[in-house]
């Protein structure tokens, strides 16, 4: 893309569906632009929203700099922008799969202290963001819990079967009364899996966590669960449960299964929507195993 003479050509970054996101280099500096053009679920204020996330936690998780944050121009024609700074590293999709047990291990213990950060952040209550401020909405719909979800998830699961159906229901009651355990409520990323973690290459730390578009106020164990969705490699599993609850304390197989339990509430969104992008599809695949098992951990 072309902002015009003087502008610097940007250059689509790899990963992610959104479209939105650029390289920008000038005499050999980069940067990061993010281009609101459509309409998302925060609606105006998603750069807004966006900014004020990465301000509030820099110094304590590994994200970019916020360097401009532009208001759209509707009269000129022109989205909303946020330029940031570009991090160092390689997506960690595509470096995991070539690391050896040693290498897992070690990345899945820097993940396990990240999100142990990310998970001590408290908030007042649960809720998406609404403005840069940060204040806390109410979620549309706003939902009592787990068993509800799936009820209203029932009609857009028509190639469920009636067996699968009942299993997804005695599955939410048993997870949510699990949720319920745990009151606290904290700042979640809400997409922290390997598509959106930058990790050295060579010293295997973290060096960025991105895209923070559904970021909200909520459950301690979401983003673990997220991290852990699909997977099942005993090694890395391990090392990300060793060192999260180092921190947050509580063993290991509790914080996996309120992990599973708190993941429901995405996989449940993620099948209504089969056939969007492949990892709906393999959403789907993996809740009809948990329903048909009854087990949250089913595989």
């Amino acid at each position: 893309m072309d902002l015009g003479p003087g502008a610097p050509t940007l250059t689509p970054l790899d990963g992610g569906w959104s479209g939105e996101t650029f390289l920008a280099e000038v005499a050999g500096e980069r940067t990061v632009v993010r281009i609101y053009a459509r309409p998302g679920h925060r609606g105006a204020a998603a750069h807004e929203v966006d900014a004020a996330l990465l301000r509030l936690v820099k110094g304590l998780l590994p994200v970019p700099e916020v360097l401009e944050v532009r208001r759209a121009d509707g009269a000129a024609g022109l989205p909303a922008l946020l330029v940031t700074s570009f991090l160092p590293g390689e997506r960690l999709e595509l470096l995991l799969p070539r690391l050896d047990d040693g290498g897992r291990a070690t990345v899945g213990g820097h993940l396990g202290e990240l999100l142990a950060d990310l998970g001590g952040m408290p908030m007042l209550s649960a809720g998406p963001f609404v403005d840069g401020r940060l204040a806390i909405g109410s979620f549309e719909p706003d939902l009592d819990g787990l068993p509800a979800a799936v009820e209203l998830a029932e009609p857009r699961l028509g190639w469920w079967s009636p067996e699968e159906l009942t299993g997804l229901r005695e599955v939410a009651v048993g997870a949510q009364a699990l949720l319920d355990t745990v009151g606290r409520r904290v700042l979640v990323h809400s997409d922290f899996n390997a598509k959106n973690l930058l990790v050295d290459p060579e010293g295997l730390h973290v060096t960025g966590l991105l895209d923070w578009e559904y970021a909200h106020a909520g459950h301690p164990f979401t983003d673990l669960g997220n991290l852990l969705r699909f997977e099942r490699d005993e090694v890395f599993t391990a090392a990300v449960l060793a060192a999260y609850t180092a921190r947050r304390g509580g063993p290991a197989d509790e914080a996996l299964a309120l992990a599973r339990a708190a993941d429901l509430w995405a996989l449940v969104d993620l099948a209504t929507r089969r056939g969007e992008n492949p990892v709906a599809e393999q959403a789907d695949r993996l809740l009809r195993t948990v329903a048909r098992r009854r087990d949250p951990a089913g595989w």
